[in-house]
């Protein structure tokens, strides 16, 4: 697989559409539908990148820190691509085990998408991609 770059891949979040689009160059080579932010939890707009990318990741709760492992009832889905931290909080891409709430305001910031998608976004991807939050 070429490395995202060589591609000149680059994710385009917006919000109010509700979807996320793959770039290559000008062209959308593909779209998804996507939950974002709820009011008082809304995704981060801006320029990003991709930080780190994770297959069926853990998801430890920032209130509680309880781990909750891989598997069915993880809150992360099968794959996270976190893009954004100011060192306290974060925001990724992840899966998630209810899928009836894609195309809605959710989330704590992340964006979350169906399993099967994010599975097939998480292929075409490398670290360092650009990620562009807009409104």
């Amino acid at each position: 697989m070429l490395a995202a770059d060589s591609l000149d891949l680059r994710l385009v979040v917006r919000l109010r559409e509700r979807k996320v689009y793959v770039y290559e160059g000008s062209e959308v080579k593909v779209s998804y539908p996507v939950a974002v932010g709820r009011a008082g939890w809304e995704t981060p707009k801006g320029n990003f990148k991709i930080l780190r990318m994770e297959k069926n990741p853990a998801w430890k709760n920032p209130w509680t820190g309880d781990v909750i492992p891989p598997g069915r009832d993880n809150p992360m889905g099968e794959r996270a691509i976190d893009f954004y931290t100011d060192g306290r909080n974060y925001a990724a891409f992840h899966g998630t085990p209810n899928e009836s709430v894609i195309g809605q305001a959710v989330s704590h910031g992340c964006i979350r998408m169906r399993n099967a998608d994010i599975k097939a976004m998480y292929d075409m991807l490398a670290e360092g991609t650009p990620v562009v939050v807009e409104p």
